[in-house]
């Protein structure tokens, strides 16, 4: 029987155990949830119908593209609040005044 000691190439005393590389738990930005959440308040204190519009498509985006359910699902449900008060506000309020002419 041949003897492999003389031909190993390899080297015990620089081996090192395996080790994971780090994972990091921050999860990338969901852009989505945070335009509606501006889209949102833009459409409850500035009164844009467009604004309140916007925020539930990006609360409807948002929610289809959901990875941490807890905390994406209280931003989203914050987001479309404010969207269906945007829209509640918009459409069921007060009328705007016009300006009256002379």
């Amino acid at each position: 029987m041949m003897s492999t000691t003389h031909s190993d190439p390899r080297q015990p005393s620089t081996a090192k155990p395996y080790t994971p590389p780090a994972i990091s738990q921050d999860l990338p930005a969901d852009y989505s949830s945070f335009l509606a959440i501006m889209f949102g308040v833009a459409g409850v204190m500035l009164r844009y119908k467009l604004g309140s519009w916007l925020a539930i498509i990006c609360c409807a985006q948002s929610l289809a593209n959901m990875r941490n359910m807890e905390n994406d699902l209280k931003q989203i449900m914050m987001a479309m609040t404010f969207a269906v008060m945007g829209l509640v506000t918009n459409y069921f309020g007060h009328a705007r005044q016009a300006p009256v002419q002379s």
